[in-house]
This record gives C-alpha cells, sequence and structure tokens, in this order.
C-alpha cells in the first residue's frame, strides 16, 4: 500500500510540475571538483591528493540503489556483506570496515559501534548523491582516528537550477529467480523522491525520501513458513525494509555559505530461526505446534548536521557541527509457523545504541597568498556507545561506556613554483582513555607537464580500539571471552606514489592513464587471540599488517563513446601470534581487473552501459584451531552488469532495464575462514544472492 501511495503521490507531483523549466537528467558537465583532503573546493586536477571520484552520471547509469552496489564496482574496494545481520561493509587494502572512513559532506557517519568505521554502506541511499571521492592510505591528519586504509567522502546535492525541481525515481528487481508485488513476496522494490526549491537568490531548501525493501532470498533455505525439523527454515538472505528522509537548508551571499541538515533512518531486519520446535498442544487430540523462536531489529538514526563556511577577514573558516544517535534494537518472539501468528513477543531492547556530539573547524588563508597557505584545525567527538553483545560473536554482560577525543591539526601549502606544491602536516590526538597520539604526513605534487601529474604522498593514521575490544567481559563455566583496558591504539603508515596524463588524440579521442603503488603498515593490531587453553580468549595488541598494491588504468572517450580499463595487483602480509605459534608472513598477491563502456545512440538518445570486475583468487593464513596456521584460499570470481537506458518526453522520463551479476555469483568455496571463541567456520563465503533483472522509472521537472 505505501508503494501505490508513494508512486501516484510521485507522479502527481511531476504533472503538476510539468510547466516548469525543462531541467535535463543530463546535465552539462563542468570541470570536475573536490572537497576531500582540501583546504577549500577546488579542480581535482589541482589537487595535491590523488582523489577518486565516481560522479551522478556515472551512479545513475549503474541503476545502483545504495553506495555499497555503487563501491562494488571499484577496484581494490570490496564489499563484505554480513547475512546474519543484514550489514555491509567497504574493505580497502585488505583491510575490513573499522580501517575505512565513511563521511557524508564532511562528516562521520555513526553506526552500530561508533563513528565513522564499519558503517553499513546499504543504509545509504543514492538518490540526492552528487558524487562519491575516495582517497586510499593512511589520512590521519586531515581525518583522525579510523583513517587507516582510507576516506570515503559521500557529497549530496546542495543546489539546483531551476526555481523548483521535482525528481523520482521507482524501481524493481528480482532476486536471482524470485520476484512479486504481493505482501510477504518476493524480490526488491525501491522508491524515491526529491524535491529542491530555491526559494530567492540567498535561499535553497531541500527534501528526500527513499524507500527500499528487499523481501529476502531463501537460497537452500526453505523460507519462513517452512515447519520443517531439519534446520532449513529461514532464508539465506534475510530480508529488511528501509525508510530514509531528509531535509536541508541553505542560505548563501556574498562569502558566507551554511546550511542545516536532518536526515532519519529505520531499518527493519528480520531474523527467521531455522531451528523448528514441536510443542504437543495436550488438547486431548494429539495436536501439536510448530514453533521457532526469532527475532526482529530495528534500527532507527538521526542526524543533526550543520556546515558553515565563511571569511573573517581574509581568513576562510569552515566549520562543522553534528549530533547523531543511532539505535539498534531488537525484539525476540515465538512464531507459530502454521497458523502465522506471532504467541508472545519479548520487549523491544536495545542491541547497540550510540550518541555522538561531533565538531570539526578549519582555518586557512592566514597570509592571504597564492604561494604559501596554513590551515590549523580541531576536530572533537563525545560518544555514549553502548553494546548488549546478545547477538553474533558475543553473549553476556552490557557494555556502556563514554569515550572523548579531542584533536589539533595544523599543515602548510606551499606552491614552490608553478609546476611542484608541497604540504606536511601533523595532528596530535588528545583521549581520556589513550595515551597522546600524533600522526604526520608529506604530500607533493609535481606538474610534469600540462597534462600530467605526479603526486606522492606519506601519511600515518591510529585506530582506537573500540568499546567492544576494551570491555566486553563474558565468563562461564564453558567461555572466558574477555576485553582489555589496556589495549593501545593501533598505528597505520602508508606511502604513495601517483601519476596521470592525459591527452587529445587524432579523430577527437580523448585519453587519459595513470599508475599507483601504495603501501600500508599497520602496527599493533587488535586481535581475540586464545591466552590459555582450552577456551580463555583476550583481545591484545598482538598481530601486523602490510599491503602492496599496484594499479593503472586507462580511459578512451569519443563523442557518445566511453571506456575504461582498471587492473591491480595486491599483496598482503600478515603477522600473527597465537598461544603457541606464529603465521608465516610471506606475501599473498590478488589479481584484479575491471572495465566500464558505456555508448549513447545519438539518434534516439538511447544509452548502453557495461560493467565488468574480476577478482583473482584470496588466500591468507588462517588458525586452524589448533595452535598453528594454514593458507586458506577463497576462490576468484566475474562480475558483469549491462543496463539500457531511453529517456523521453523531452527527457523529463526515463525508463531503463538491465541485468546484474550476469554470471550468477552467489557464494565463494572458501577455506580461508578461521572459527571464532564460539563458532565454527563454514567452508564458503555469503557474496551476492545470484543474477537478478531490474526495471527503473525516473522522472524530473
Amino acid at each position: 500500500m505505501k508503494k501505490k501511495v508513494l508512486s501516484v503521490l510521485s507522479l502527481s507531483m511531476a504533472f503538476w510540475m510539468n510547466a516548469q523549466e525543462k531541467d535535463s537528467l543530463n546535465q552539462k558537465k563542468i570541470e570536475e571538483v573536490v572537497i576531500t583532503g582540501q583546504y577549500m573546493q577546488q579542480s581535482i586536477n589541482k589537487s595535491i591528493y590523488k582523489v577518486d571520484v565516481i560522479d551522478a552520471e556515472q551512479i545513475k547509469n549503474m541503476a545502483a540503489t545504495n553506495v555499497a552496489e555503487v563501491l562494488n564496482q571499484s577496484l581494490n574496494i570490496q564489499i563484505t556483506p554480513d547475512t546474519r545481520s543484514g550489514n555491509s561493509t567497504a574493505k580497502i587494502m585488505g583491510l575490513n570496515g573499522d580501517y575505512v572512513k565513511i563521511l557524508i559532506d564532511n562528516i562521520p557517519v555513526v553506526g552500530d559501534t561508533g563513528l565513522g568505521s564499519n558503517i553499513d554502506l546499504t543504509k545509504i541511499a543514492l538518490s540526492n548523491i552528487e558524487r562519491i571521492e575516495i582517497m586510499k592510505g593512511s589520512m590521519g591528519v586531515e581525518y583522525g582516528n579510523g583513517a587507516v586504509a582510507g576516506v570515503i567522502n559521500i557529497i549530496t546535492k546542495k543546489t539546483s537550477t531551476q526555481k523548483i525541481s521535482v525528481r523520482g525515481s521507482l524501481q524493481e528487481e528480482t532476486v536471482r529467480d524470485q520476484y512479486d508485488l504481493k505482501k510477504r513476496g518476493n524480490g526488491r522494490h525501491i522508491q524515491n523522491l526529491n524535491v529542491d526549491y530555491n526559494i530567492n537568490n540567498e535561499w535553497f531548501a531541500s527534501i528526500n525520501f527513499n524507500h527500499n525493501q528487499f523481501m529476502g532470498y531463501e537460497g537452500e533455505s526453505k523460507g519462513y513458513k517452512y515447519f520443517g525439523q531439519d534446520n532449513t527454515r529461514g532464508y539465506e538472505w534475510n530480508p529488511k525494509d528501509q525508510y530514509d528522509a531528509s531535509a536541508l537548508l541553505r542560505y548563501t551571499k556574498n562569502k558566507t555559505t551554511f546550511f542545516y541538515k536532518l536526515s532519519y533512518l529505520n531499518e527493519k531486519f528480520n531474523f527467521y530461526n531455522p531451528e523448528v520446535s514441536r510443542n504437543p498442544l495436550n488438547d486431548g487430540l494429539g495436536g501439536v505446534a510448530y514453533e521457532s523462536r526469532d527475532r526482529e531489529y530495528n534500527t532507527d538514526r538521526w542526524v543533526h548536521q550543520f556546515n558553515i563556511q565563511t571569511n573573517l577577514g581574509h581568513i576562510r573558516y569552515m566549520g562543522d557541527f553534528s549530533y547523531q544517535n543511532q539505535d539498534r534494537k531488537f525484539a525476540d518472539y515465538n512464531y507459530d509457523i502454521p497458523n502465522r501468528t506471532v504467541k508472545s513477543r519479548q520487549e523491544e531492547r536495545s542491541y547497540y545504541k550510540t550518541d555522538v556530539i561531533y565538531s570539526r573547524g578549519m582555518f586557512s588563508n592566514f597570509l592571504d597568498s597564492k604561494v604559501f597557505d596554513f590551515q590549523l584545525g580541531y576536530e572533537l567527538d563525545y560518544t555514549n556507545g553502548y553494546a548488549a553483545l546478545i547477538a553474533g560473536d558475543f553473549f553476556g554482560e552490557a557494555v556502556k561506556r563514554k569515550i572523548f577525543t579531542y584533536s589539533n591539526f595544523l599543515s602548510a601549502e606551499w606552491n614552490v613554483s608553478d609546476k611542484f606544491s608541497l604540504r606536511p602536516g601533523v595532528r596530535l590526538s588528545l583521549s581520556e582513555n589513550f595515551n597522546d597520539q600524533y600522526n604526520y604526513s608529506l604530500s607533493a605534487r609535481y606538474k610534469t607537464s600540462e597534462n600530467s601529474n605526479l603526486r606522492a604522498v606519506v601519511g600515518s593514521a591510529n585506530r582506537f580500539p573500540k568499546y567492544e575490544e576494551l570491555y566486553t567481559y563474558f565468563v562461564n563455566i564453558n567461555h572466558d571471552v574477555q576485553g582489555n583496558p589496556d589495549l593501545n591504539p593501533e598505528k597505520g603508515f602508508s606511502a604513495g606514489l601517483f601519476w596521470n596524463q592525459n591527452f587529445a588524440a587524432e579523430n577527437n579521442w580523448k585519453i587519459n592513464y595513470g599508475v599507483d603503488a601504495l603501501y600500508l603498515d599497520v602496527r599493533d593490531r587488535i586481535e581475540m587471540v586464545m591466552v590459555k587453553e582450552p577456551s580463555t580468549y583476550k583481545y591484545m595488541n598482538i598481530n601486523n599488517y602490510k599491503n602492496l598494491l599496484v594499479s593503472a588504468n586507462v580511459d578512451f572517450r569519443k563523442d557518445q563513446f566511453a571506456l575504461s580499463l582498471r587492473g591491480s595487483v595486491s599483496g598482503t602480509s600478515v603477522s600473527m601470534n597465537d598461544l603457541k605459534s606464529s603465521s608465516p608472513t610471506d606475501f599473498q598477491y590478488l589479481v584484479q581487473a575491471g572495465a566500464s563502456a558505456t555508448y549513447r545512440l545519438k539518434s534516439t538518445d538511447t544509452n548502453f552501459a557495461l560493467y565488468y570486475k574480476f577478482t583473482g583468487p584470496d588466500r591468507l593464513y588462517v588458525s586452524d584451531g589448533a595452535n598453528d596456521f594454514r593458507l586458506g584460499k577463497i576462490d576468484s570470481f566475474h562480475m558483469m552488469d549491462f543496463i539500457v537506458s531511453q529517456p523521453f518526453w523531452n527527457k523529463h522520463f526515463e525508463i531503463s532495464a538491465g541485468v546484474k551479476n550476469i554470471f550468477d555469483v552467489t557464494r565463494l568455496n572458501s577455506t580461508a575462514t578461521a572459527g571464532t571463541a564460539h563458532n565454527a567456520a563454514n567452508g564458503f563465503v555469503n557474496l551476492y544472492y545470484g543474477r537478478s533483472y531490474f526495471a527503473r522509472l525516473m522522472f524530473q521537472f
């Protein structure tokens, strides 16, 4: 019913706005700019850092519905889904989401376990995204705690060329071979609506609404209605339903710009227990009830953000202020499967809860000089965290802790000449829980020619322990799993060299190519290790991690055709220690390759898009559970998507259709998964739910 109401509302508003001035779905491109790691927004070619950009046109062509789907097309970024929790996080240079900083408009995003790290990217919709900026390597000076492997900055739209603009889309997808529109049906059902309003020359307002409903994928399981006692009830990919909305008010006059944005997200995630109990009814008739103990997760996230950019004399000031709250609750209930009724339901309780107060301020242009500038900044966050530890790998007492961190950072940018720029930087981070942390960076850009740049970047970053790692305590007759309040922050260091060149060839061909080399070293990694046989585990600073990445890309463009080819080789060395042994430290290498091609048929304006990515076999050492290490392997796989889009009615509407995951990848065979303190390892990794087909209708007035 909600989908029907939204559809009627969207189309009604679209027709009401038909008299407004045209604003094409494909706006004319201007010079690409970036903000991540910059003193102020500037051309990507002038950035002293290497910044990869995925713009709104690319996102639209992919027909993706959340940030996780977009980043899955990027080389050296792997999205790792957790089918038990429903979360999907980003892995960069082999490091998981704890080492990747996720920002929205330069503000770290609140998650289950803290701020900016281990963020579920399926909770971030795309309908109001202007671009995604990606920086690989340790960025501790600019972005502080957790920016060890890289930073992903999601920039939202804050302007419109029209007085009033309405845009939206309706998208329907199969989930492998499953699809219908009925209640408790199959497939994915996505709707979004955006309204922009230029109140006058100074004030701009925008509202945004998204709904993403995933009905689950059974796979080898048999659905929630099944009541056989063979542990096959439920789903391989559990259902979830997301709603999110946001509102923005922006003011611009002279050299002052500020905006306030309010965002809300609600996600319901259902876990259907594979175990079914058979309970006699004692009714004298031999009746029995088939019941299962199921669980529903309910996540609410509120984000308040205020940003101001202004001049204090000739000094530029940029300030961010944010209050964020995320509460992930759960409720267990007994489900009568044959009668489709809930017999008893527990009161909803918090599972993870995080409240964050955050602020970041930067001052620059002190000397009002184009040759030399420096930036002085601060960053603070106060996190009030709660973890009930009732699901996943831990069971026991709730963890309630408050963590406050404060940082000052300083950097200087020196344009030595028209060709050579240099930027050193330093950050001091203070925490009531840990020793003072210092991070350093040194970046340089050399303009080798008019169309070529060589960049060198060296930097460090730290990761503070999470409150689970610090304060977990679960001890009984069978288990002894403890956090460690004496943990030290992990320390990361990276060094990178980046070269790119572009030129125009004969016959209007435009060619851009580049080569990158990046080295990452992380010391004092925190791992849960067995400290006493047979079942005493504790978090300790015990492991070291190294990654070496070499990648290359070449892009061709002519008229309506664009082709991009990419390839990379990365090597990983991990020094792991257990109670009685240490792992080998030789490098294990992973090969990736990718390609994308788009072609627009000029006569009909039809757009064709093809995306391909190959990930080779991944090898890594894992504990065999017997105080030794073995070399495990995860199989290689190919991913390919194909999308066709056709605009009509003066480009106010566009219909798209296509197929995702053409090679029908689902799970990968794996011998590289170690067991945890409570769970044995599986022989596979769930990656996707297989091939899907979709159709999408977009409109804009």
